[in-house]
């Protein structure tokens, strides 16, 4: 991956991703690791949230199909290095949250959504 041609999206838009039980098995603990990595990153990069978390599904039977994901949002990464959020130094540590919840929303099986997100400052933590 050191000589990988960088790309412009971590993931293309007809990838879809499946159990793919006929594919070739990965080293599992090869592929835990490199989900893991790309997990930690997530704190500082939300642009790749998505993709690392449809990847992370499948950590219990990763297939070729799911690595070569892995590897592209890699390639990604590398071609976005100045990417990211900055927090500045702030002269007081004020911490505010919120959250959110509708329960009924998702019209096709009326599961609830939910989130929340914190600020540093003016600075988005999660």
């Amino acid at each position: 991956m050191d000589n990988a041609k960088a790309i412009g999206t971590p993931m293309s838009p007809d990838t879809t991703l499946v159990k793919d039980e006929e594919g070739k098995s990965v080293d599992e603990s090869r592929y835990l690791g490199m989900i893991g990595s790309l997990l930690y990153l997530t704190m500082s990069r939300p642009d790749v949230m998505f993709s690392i978390c449809i990847c992370a599904k499948f950590q219990a039977a990763p297939k070729e199909s799911h690595l070569t994901v892995v590897k592209r949002i890699i390639r990604y990464l590398i071609g976005t290095t100045s990417h990211g959020f900055w927090y500045p130094r702030l002269n007081s540590f004020k911490l505010e949250g919120f959250s959110y919840g509708d329960l009924v929303d998702d019209k096709d099986d009326r599961k609830n959504t939910s989130g929340t997100y914190q600020l540093l400052g003016k600075s988005l933590m999660s």
